[in-house]
């Protein structure tokens, strides 16, 4: 099996954002097979463009199973 090498801090390596279960995000090497329990979430491009998208969605860093049971306790 051949294996492909990433250099996470090339100027010109592209990364997919990817999201799990939890609603937690994450970057992705597009180089790579997608990541076992992450979906990719449409946005592809360098380091810090995947890092600024991520920024400005991921408001709320607590996962969603925490989140949940936060409202329902509240409730």
């Amino acid at each position: 099996m051949m294996r492909t090498m990433v250099d996470f801090d090339a100027e010109d390596t592209r990364f997919r954002v990817v999201v799990n279960d939890e609603e937690q995000y994450s970057l992705w090497p597009s180089a790579l097979p997608g990541a076992p329990g992450w979906r990719e979430v449409g946005v592809e491009g360098g380091k810090q463009e995947c890092l600024d998208y991520i920024a400005e969605v991921w408001t709320d860093m607590r996962p969603l199973s925490v989140r949940r049971s936060m409202q329902e306790a509240e409730s």
